[in-house]
């Protein structure tokens, strides 16, 4: 309680230095309205920018569903997109640690209490473009920290057939923006960290180029709690950084074409000796969009992701005094996919989309393991491929006035599994295992139907789906271990499917807003790590994960403040028999309760802004069986600004001002690793 108080006390400190003229109140009207905008002081909360985002216009079917935008998103000093995303309740990440300290290959994201393991049960999209890693399905965040991100749509529930396979949780949108002039910052913080980020864009011809950027590293904090470290432990140092180009060329009347080209590269460390990783990656797309209004409507689009992810894991004595390699891992992984979508035009709208798009991945992971002192003893390598062909059509009446909105869609899906393998040998001696593992193919469907009624600012709806996800190619054929902990793959897993259903209501009115949404999922075959023994799991799918729950946001905006509070309460149980039986009944790994969070933050053009930021969680399984239980956690981040003049501004923020303890993992040894302890930051910002 104590913690509480202090918490919502230093919510109002930034209050005082927001004495400014409030911002146009008519931005809040209606967040899916499409808006150009040369870089404001600071976006009132519902913006979106979508310039450069190579959509077509947006239909407005996913107003049947719970959503929310985020438009105030301030690149650079220290701020973090994955950690921007936790103020939205009912977001999910693997870890509770984010991408300076965490593992790479434990940042998948998911909603509605899903559960999970590190792959994604949301789908993560930039610009249309699906993010997830081809081999494990997880999510490089540090990657999108060097892209002017104009706004984030969270859609919650899945079935949504234009967005693909994946779509189980939901959806989580990126969208760009095209700077017009330069912008940079620069900041100082904790343990000597540095964060440079920079954009600038300019016309080139008929058309728009801009460059992003950025650049951080810091020398880390110890991630091991204090009464449990050895000598053997020590801080994590991280480096990351990512440069990108973006081209948008008109060609002819009411056409585009859209380029991107963009890379990063990421090297984190884990706080012991052999725990360093390091993950590269390059992505690609081209586009063609013809968008008339009034007219038929349509878009190509091509991508291509390449990832070379590379980590050692280490294996440390009881007691914490001495510590040897486990593993050295190296994983090639590349995805391809393409698009075509139409929306023709029945009147003067464009009610019905249709389209086809294909996705490939392939990717093997390459380990050397088995250590005697530093040699490593054996060898494997494990991998394989996966593509899916899918149809959508959906179509949507009304507009986002007034009035009955109905949507309807569905999707067909073809999924092939190529041949895997799996070959260990002993490093300069014989084979020990050579498996290949057939191919399979399949059919999968997934939909959605939804209504929404709405009358003077009032709205009531209600929409029942199902979507589907294939097994990632790492939980079909790579085993692992973790110091003492081994986990067996599973060649025979099976798709996920999901059936769910939800009834909302929205109201907004003179600058206050208000949503609540009631929802109920089964996730059949959910593919979990089921323990076997002690120290030993296998992924299996699961019967289900039965997950019913209570999300509710609130948005006020207080003259030049704007205060947003979001709560999320989720009931999901294990539905499972056979060898995973003893999961039965109880809370899947990784899933509070309940979490929410309070913001306030400036929105107008004076010389002073800021935001605080209150944010919990509540407690959650570590493990399976329940035996490792992660406590509650209630943190503080809070900034402050000053304009010293219209193009620049100076900036201090922190994060876990309180310096509360966030558990983030508890191996079976009962060592507790935490997230981000107090980090302060200093810094400066200029526009041009």
């Amino acid at each position: 309680m104590i913690r509480l108080l202090t918490g919502v006390a230093a919510l109002a400190l930034p209050v005082v230095a927001m004495a400014q003229d409030a911002s146009d109140e008519n931005a809040w009207e209606n967040p899916w309205a499409e808006v150009d905008l040369v870089y404001p002081p600071r976006r009132p909360p519902e913006e979106i920018i979508v310039n450069g985002s190579g959509l077509l216009r947006r239909t407005d079917s996913d107003r049947v569903q719970g959503a929310s935008v985020i438009s105030d998103l301030d690149p650079g000093l220290g701020a973090r997109i994955e950690n921007r995303l936790r103020d939205e309740a009912g977001i999910v990440q693997f870890r509770r640690s984010d991408g300076r300290t965490a593992h790479p290959t434990s940042q998948g994201v998911t909603l509605r209490g899903l559960g999970g393991n590190a792959s994604s049960r949301a789908l993560v999209t930039l610009d249309g473009v699906p993010q997830a890693d081809p081999f494990g399905g997880w999510v490089a965040w540090s990657a999108y920290d060097a892209i002017n991100l104009g706004g984030i749509i969270v859609t919650r529930g899945g079935g949504s057939g234009v967005d693909g396979p994946g779509a189980l949780a939901g959806t989580i949108g990126l969208y760009s923006t095209m700077t017009d002039g330069a912008e940079a910052s620069a900041a100082y913080g904790s343990r000597d960290s540095l964060d440079f980020s920079a954009s600038a864009g300019t016309g080139l011809g008929s058309g728009q180029v801009a460059i992003d950027g950025r650049y951080s590293r810091g020398d880390g904090f110890i991630p091991i709690v204090k009464s449990q470290r050895g000598t053997v432990d020590r801080a994590a140092p991280y480096e990351q950084g990512g440069l990108g180009i973006r081209l948008r060329f008109d060609a002819g009347a009411d056409s585009r074409i859209e380029a991107s080209l963009r890379g990063f590269s990421d090297h984190r460390d884990r706080g012991t000796d052999f725990t360093t990783s390091k993950f590269d990656g390059i992505d690609a797309s081209l586009r063609f969009v013809h968008d008339p209004a009034g007219a038929t409507q349509w878009l190509a689009l091509a991508y291509l992701q390449l990832r070379d992810f590379d980590s050692g894991f280490a294996s440390v004595a009881a007691g914490r005094n001495s510590v040897a390699p486990a593993l050295f891992q190296s994983v090639p992984a590349t995805g391809i996919g393409a698009r075509v979508e139409v929306r023709p035009a029945i009147g003067d709208a464009n009610p019905l989309r249709v389209g086809v798009d294909w996705r490939r991945t392939t990717g093997r992971t390459e380990e050397d393991y088995f250590f005697s002192g530093t040699t490593p003893g054996r060898h494997r390598i494990a991998g394989g491929s996966s593509d899916t062909v899918g149809t959508f059509a959906e179509w949507s009446s009304g507009d986002a006035g007034d009035g009955l909105l109905w949507t309807l869609g569905g999707r067909i899906d073809r999924w092939w599994l190529g041949t895997g393998y799996r070959l260990e040998r002993n490093i300069g001696g014989p084979l020990i295992t050579d498996l290949d593992f057939p191919a399979r193919t399949g059919w999968e469907g997934s939909g959605r139907a939804g209504v929404r009624w709405t009358s003077d600012g009032f709205a009531l709806r209600a929409a029942a789906y199902r979507g589907w996800r294939l097994p990632t190619l790492n939980e079909l054929y790579r085993p692992f271990r973790v110091g003492a902990d081994t986990t067996i793959a599973n060649e025979l897993l099976r798709p996920e499917r999901l059936w769910g259903g939800e009834a909302g209501a929205d109201w907004s009115r003179d600058g206050t807003k208000l949503s609540v949404t009631f929802f109920a999922n089964r996730l059949e075959n959910a593919i979990a790590n089921v323990t076997l023994a002690p120290n030993l799991s296998q992924r299996q799918n699961l019967g289900a994960i039965d997950s019913k729950g209570i999300e509710f946001a609130a948005d006020q905006q207080l003259g030049p403040v704007a205060l947003r509070a979001t709560w999320a309460f989720t009931d999901a149980k294990v539905d499972a028999a056979g060898a995973a039986a003893s999961l039965d009944g109880r809370r899947p790994a990784q899933i509070a309760k309940n979490s929410g969070s309070v913001s306030l933050r400036s929105n107008g053009n004076g010389p002073f802004g800021g935001f605080a930021t209150l944010r919990y969680i509540g407690k959650q399984n570590e493990d399976d069986l329940g035996l490792q239980v992660l406590d509650d956690a209630l943190t503080l981040d809070a900034g402050l600004s000053w304009r010293v003049t219209d193009a620049v501004s100076i900036e201090a923020r922190g994060e876990n001002l309180t310096n509360t303890l966030v558990p983030a993992a508890i191996s079976s040894a009962g060592i507790v690793e935490r997230a981000t302890p107090r980090t302060l930051w200093i810094g400066a910002r200029a526009r041009f």
